[in-house]
């Protein structure tokens, strides 16, 4: 049947411009979804819930990205080490409509991530919609961008090239496959006569037996191989210019830090309070487990807290001096290394450089990233150049809290907006609501760096987004007619449930799912049966509420 040409009107905002593509009912709306990785894998599914027709390329032979462990390092691919435990528990970053196990271990290795996406994809049927071994070349706005939205994506598979045309582009390669590496910053390491190396390309301690090791940054993934490392080489040396904070994965009573940090009651406390009196207390309350002080990790301004490392173990291995933190780096000779506190320390073997990774996305005619590796998204998804809202980024953001959860929303808001069933705003608002981010970032967090320019709450993003979709859940409704389950998301851990209690995409198990998440928690670590217990879960969440609840009604009473 013959289509009409569409021609937009001049003022027709770019939210309508999407609803009129999709009045179209004959027409099928295509999206492009590159990587297939735990954000790949959400877009797919969100595509698939809102009628949309994803293809996903993805350059290797499999899904998982980042947490796909292989035993050399792939070009173009991110590579993780052999112990690489998630920092994030189960309950908080599983995906909200399809809960892990509860037979899984509350935090991760690469093997049981890797099972989880597996039982993803095979139980929404997504990989019949992934090409595998597939390079994407070239991503550019298709002629007809300007009235049409759409864009030309140029694959190669099998050394054959092929462009093809996409209403929607959704990028999910995430950051970690380009490293950044100051050796710059070390003109003299060409001298060095020993090994030196990125983060990137450590697997395992095999081989480093006798040997001294020179760890530069206090990252996740520097602190993880220091830890590793101190059991057979002769010493290790962790580098770090402005000192990190330090945390066990576990909270109070042993129970995972992101179920008792990020509830809505700890939220709105937070935010009622002045910022100074948070800070205090979190590096208070950081400090109970260990002095930062007497350890050489205490940041140098203590007052900013942009990313915190979670690691059980450096603290013994510090205590028991196979690890020694030193300062910053301030030369490499030949055999020996040279610290801004003037001390040395010689005869190192190894270098490692744990410095992190930089955005880079080759495929794009016309640069997404600015001169100074900026990146000014809206709602961190969105490019502000864009004219049209048709290409968006998922899993880019680095929110202080669970990673999938998070690019699941994002896939959700996103998926949405191309169909015309979110608002989007004008050119002038987007440019707006960056520069008013920005601001609330510097105050937060400090002048951005690249590494954590996307940085983002939680709790809050999660709410800015799902109050566009519709489904926020309203915790006074639910207060008044489920009592049981209005207490739990309120003082309870937010888990991903909680978005799927209403509006689109609303899933039938959530409630239940949110009301169990205690037992889920405890059921891999109880794998003895203990007859007395000295209190049950119940009851300390129940006195832990009832004390929270208290002092919310003081808080109350004295704003009244």
């Amino acid at each position: 049947m013959h289509k009409r040409p569409y021609v937009r009107c001049p003022h027709l905002s770019q939210t309508m411009f999407i609803c009129v593509l999709f009045s179209f009912a004959a027409i099928i709306m295509k999206v492009a979804v590159i990587g297939a990785g735990a954000s790949g894998l959400t877009a797919i599914k969100c595509c698939l819930d809102e009628g949309l027709e994803p293809t996903c390329f993805e350059r290797s032979d499999d899904i998982g990205g980042v947490w796909r462990f292989t035993e050399h390092v792939e070009n173009g691919r991110a590579s993780i080490y052999e112990s690489l435990v998630s920092n994030t528990s189960k309950e908080m970053m599983c995906y909200s409509d399809f809960p892990m196990p509860d037979t899984f271990p509350n935090f991760l290795n690469h093997t049981k991530m890797m099972d989880y996406y597996r039982m993803y994809a095979e139980t929404f049927n997504l990989l019949k919609y992934i090409q595998f071994k597939t390079l994407v070349c070239n991503i550019r706005k298709h002629p007809s961008f300007q009235s049409t939205g759409q864009w030309e994506v140029t694959i190669d598979k099998d050394g054959k090239q092929q462009t093809s045309t996409f209403n929607f582009v959704m990028i999910c390669t995430g950051h970690y496959s380009d490293p950044y590496y100051p050796l710059d910053s070390f003109p003299s390491i060409q001298q060095f006569q020993g090994q030196y190396f990125h983060s990137r390309d450590f697997k395992r301690s095999d081989g480093y037996k006798g040997k001294k090791v020179l760890i530069i940054g206090t990252g996740s993934s520097a602190c993880d191989i220091a830890v590793e490392l101190s059991r057979t080489a002769a010493q290790v040396f962790l580098s770090t210019r402005k000192g990190t904070w330090v945390t066990s994965r576990t909270s109070d009573k042993g129970y995972p830090w992101d179920a008792c940090l990020f509830t809505r009651f700890q939220e709105w406390f937070k935010n009622k309070l002045p910022s100074s009196i948070v800070l205090w207390w979190t590096e208070k309350k950081i400090n109970m487990w260990f002095q930062h002080a007497n350890y050489g990790l205490q940041p140098t301004k203590s007052s900013q807290f942009r990313e915190l490392v979670y690691n059980d173990e450096l603290l013994s291995r510090i205590t028991c001096g196979s690890v020694l933190v030193k300062s910053a780096v301030t030369e490499i000779t030949a055999t020996s290394v040279e610290f801004d506190d003037e001390t040395t320390e010689k005869d190192i073997d190894v270098v490692i450089f744990a410095t992190g990774y930089i955005y880079n996305f080759p495929y794009f005619d016309e640069p997404i990233i600015k001169a100074d590796n900026s990146i000014n998204l809206y709602r961190n998804i969105f490019p502000a150049s864009l004219k049209k809202p048709t290409l968006g980024f998922i899993g880019l953001i680095r929110p202080l809290g669970p990673f999938m959860s998070v690019a699941e929303v994002q896939a959700r808001w996103v998926t949405r907006v191309f169909k015309g069933l979110c608002n989007f705003p004008p050119q002038e608002a987007i440019m707006k609501d960056i520069a008013k981010k920005k601001e609330n970032f510097i105050k937060r967090f400090g002048k951005p760096q690249q590494s954590n320019s996307l940085t983002m709450e939680y709790i809050e993003y999660l709410d800015e987004l799902t109050s566009d979709i519709g489904a926020k859940p309203n915790i006074l409704s639910f207060l008044l007619s489920d009592p049981a389950l209005g207490w739990m998301l309120y003082f309870g851990p937010c888990t991903p449930a909680q978005y799927r209690l209403t509006g689109p995409g609303k899933w039938r198990h959530a409630r239940n799912h949110i009301m169990t998440t205690w037992d889920r928690i405890v059921k891999p670590t109880r794998t003895r049966v203990v007859k007395k217990v000295e209190k049950s879960i119940a009851i300390t969440f129940l006195l832990s509420a009832v004390c929270a609840l208290t002092l919310l009604l003081a808080a109350l009473m004295y704003q009244c």
